[in-house]
């Protein structure tokens, strides 16, 4: 079953099997549309028609778009994480830099295949100012702080935390140039936003 996504985003949280599918549908569907028509175009409506299921469903989850879009967002991050503990299992704890290839090529893999991805992978469009809190790369990158420090053995300081961030904001900032160059991720952006990551995480965890 998928993630549900966090209840605050969510009208009402799915306990049977049944709603907790039709939400699922409901959000491919979401992902589907914003692929075809943006963010701006999407409407509850369209999603609606295109999960096959009825308006009054949509809104027994969701307010409006946007908080469909913002459960879309998390559980794109959920199975962002989920897909890098997959990637993780196999390898030692004992080098970090293949836990950091890991890392950006889950990343790589959903921003290729993932639905809407390219226009809500963590956030949405036009998030508040000043929401550190709710800031989508601020979220990815206290999962990722949680993920490397449980598999490298790692004590999860504010110093690990912030350069955590820092890599987070400057690869997103790369990956975002690298598929606007080629919408298949430019090769040669990709090897120096990795060779870039590696460079300014070894600081930390050499």
């Amino acid at each position: 079953m998928d993630p549900v996504p966090p209840a605050h985003s969510l009208r009402r949280t799915p306990i049977q099997q049944r709603s907790a599918d039709r939400l699922a549908r409901i959000l491919d569907a979401c992902a589907e549309l914003l692929d075809e028509t943006g963010y701006e175009n999407l409407s509850t409506r369209a999603v609606a028609l295109r999960a096959g299921v009825p308006i009054g469903s949509v809104y027994r989850f969701f307010g409006n778009k946007r908080a469909m879009a913002i459960a879309l967002a998390h559980r794109n991050l959920d199975r962002y994480v989920d897909g890098i503990a997959d990637r993780l299992e196999g390898l030692p704890a004992t080098h970090w830099r293949p836990v950091v290839d890991a890392v950006l090529d889950e990343y790589l893999a959903m921003k290729r295949s993932v639905p809407g991805f390219a226009l809500v992978d963590f956030g949405v469009p036009a998030p508040p100012a000043g929401d550190a809190e709710g800031d989508p790369n601020h979220q990815v990158a206290a999962r990722l702080t949680e993920l490397l420090s449980a598999h490298l053995g790692l004590t999860p300081d504010a110093t690990l935390e912030r350069a955590v961030l820092v890599a987070v904001e400057a690869t997103d900032a790369l990956i975002q140039l690298a598929f606007r160059t080629d919408p298949a991720g430019d090769p040669g952006i990709v090897a120096e936003t990795r060779a870039m990551m590696h460079a300014y995480l070894a600081r930390v965890l050499d």
